[in-house]
C-alpha cells in the first residue's frame, strides 16, 4: 500500500470514528450505556466510563475482521476500546497474542500499548446493550457503520464470526454490500466455514465466560480459528507467542 493511501484510509477511518462515537440513533442503547457510566461498577467506582459508542480498531491494512456481538456493559463501555477490560478481552487478545496478530498478550485500557498486526477487530452493535441483547431494530440501525467500515478496508480476506448473533450480522453485512446469502441461510457453527469470492466467514464460539468456564470453547480451539483465519487470508505462519514484526 502506498504511503499516501494509507494516509487517506486512516483519515477516512478516522472521520468514520468521529461519527461512530457521537451516534445518539437509539434512545434504549443511549439511556443504558449512560446509565451504567453513571452508576459504574463498584470495582470500577473510581474510573471514569466511556460511555459512548465504539468505533472497530486495529490494523487499517487487515486481512483478517473479527466482528464481536456489542460492547460489555463494564467492558469496552467503560474503556472505550472494544472486548477491552473483560473477561472475553482477556481470552481473545491472548489468543491473537499467540497467533501473531497482537504485540502483547493483555487489553486492559485504551493507551495501554496493544498494537494489532493483519487484523481490525468490530462489533454489530457498537453500544453495550441491556443484558447483552440488542433488539433487531437497534441490530439493523447499527449496520451502516460496519458497512461504512468494511468498504474502507479492501484488503480483508475473511471475517472471524465470535458467535452466532455475530454470524448474522455478517451474512447480512455482506448482502448489504451486494454478496447474496445463500440458500438455505448457512447456520452458524464452530468452525464452519462459508466460502466466498469477497469476504468468506468462518465462524467461532464467542469466548464469553458462559462458554470459555464450561470448556465448550478452550484456547486451542480458539487458535486453531485464528490459525485458520490467517491462512485462509494468505497470511505466514506466526513467528512463536506474537514475536516479531511491525505492529500498527
Amino acid at each position: 500500500m502506498s504511503s499516501a493511501f494509507a494516509s487517506e484510509r486512516r483519515v477516512a477511518l478516522a472521520e468514520l470514528e468521529r461519527e461512530v462515537t457521537d451516534c445518539r440513533r437509539c434512545p434504549r442503547l443511549v439511556a443504558w450505556r449512560e446509565q451504567v457510566a453513571r452508576e459504574r461498577r463498584a470495582a470500577f467506582a473510581h474510573e471514569t466510563y466511556w460511555g459512548r459508542p465504539l468505533p472497530g480498531f486495529g490494523d487499517p491494512a487487515a486481512r483478517v475482521l473479527v466482528l464481536g456481538l456489542a460492547p460489555a456493559a463494564h467492558g469496552g463501555n467503560r474503556t472505550g476500546r472494544v472486548f477491552t477490560g473483560d473477561r472475553s478481552g482477556d481470552w481473545l487478545f491472548a489468543a491473537l497474542w499467540r497467533t501473531g496478530f497482537a504485540n502483547q498478550p493483555q487489553s486492559t485500557r485504551r493507551g495501554d500499548g496493544l498494537r494489532l498486526r493483519d487484523c481490525w477487530i468490530t462489533a454489530a452493535v457498537r453500544c453495550a446493550p441491556p443484558a447483552n441483547r440488542p433488539t433487531p431494530q437497534e441490530r439493523d440501525t447499527c449496520q451502516p457503520w460496519a458497512e461504512h467500515e468494511l468498504s474502507l478496508m479492501p484488503d480483508v480476506r475473511i471475517i472471524v464470526c465470535l458467535g452466532a448473533f455475530a454470524w448474522d450480522a455478517a451474512l447480512r453485512l455482506r448482502s448489504a454490500l451486494g454478496e447474496a446469502t445463500p440458500r438455505p441461510r448457512p447456520r452458524f457453527g464452530h468452525g464452519r466455514e462459508l466460502p466466498s469470492t469477497r469476504w468468506p466467514l468462518i465462524g467461532c464460539f464467542h469466548p464469553s465466560q458462559q462458554n470459555t468456564f464450561t470448556g465448550r470453547l478452550t484456547e486451542e480451539m480458539l487458535d486453531a480459528v485464528l490459525r485458520r483465519a490467517r491462512a485462509l487470508a494468505g497470511l505466514a505462519e506466526p513467528q512463536p507467542h506474537g514475536g516479531g514484526g511491525h505492529f500498527l
